[in-house]
């Protein structure tokens, strides 16, 4: 396993929508042992493949507690299959948004289908916090951002302030 450089906004990578992965094979598992290893060096609680450059429909996710019976998954060619109208607003971050953080509104439960790992096809029923973070990651594999929920006076700002500590960051000593 490795840790892998996270993309940060505002990174045009991050716009990419995600190919498809034909076949789950020792390549794509090796992605997602990296990925979780990467969320949790981070630490982070969902991790896309496009955050860290590889434009693929994989995502990682571990929101578990303790008494909590899911726990890490790892989402292959992810799809929403019914979304509840209901909706709950919670702030949300983004590890390719370090240290920003807004409100945003989400559908309160969804159904998810996947390959897992093995390549088997599941589904799963999710409310809480496993639905928001399943929604946020499969935004990012069509390039959407949690911040492209705001108004435009908002998302811009925190573009200007994640733009603004690159130039810092490259500046030599």
């Amino acid at each position: 396993m490795a840790i892998r450089s996270i993309i940060t906004a505002p990174d045009s990578r991050l716009k990419v929508k995600s190919a498809a992965v034909g076949e789950i094979d020792d390549r794509v598992r090796q992605l997602i042992d990296d990925m979780f290893e990467t969320m949790y060096a981070a630490p982070g609680i969902g991790l896309s493949a496009v955050q860290i450059g590889v434009p693929e429909r994989v995502i990682v996710i571990d929101v578990a507690r303790e008494d909590d019976p899911v726990g890490p998954l790892a989402l292959v060619n992810p799809e929403i299959l019914w979304s509840a109208k209901e909706t709950m607003s919670h702030e949300e971050g983004c590890l390719s948004l370090p240290d920003q953080f807004a409100e945003i509104d989400r559908a309160t439960t969804i159904k998810v289908r996947y390959l897992d790992r093995q390549g088997d096809i599941r589904t799963h029923k999710v409310d809480g916090i496993h639905a928001a973070c399943l929604q946020h990651e499969i935004d990012h594999l069509s390039g959407k951002l949690f911040v492209d929920y705001l108004s435009s006076v908002k998302r811009n700002i925190i573009l200007r302030k994640l733009a603004k500590v690159r130039r810092l960051a490259e500046v030599p000593a």
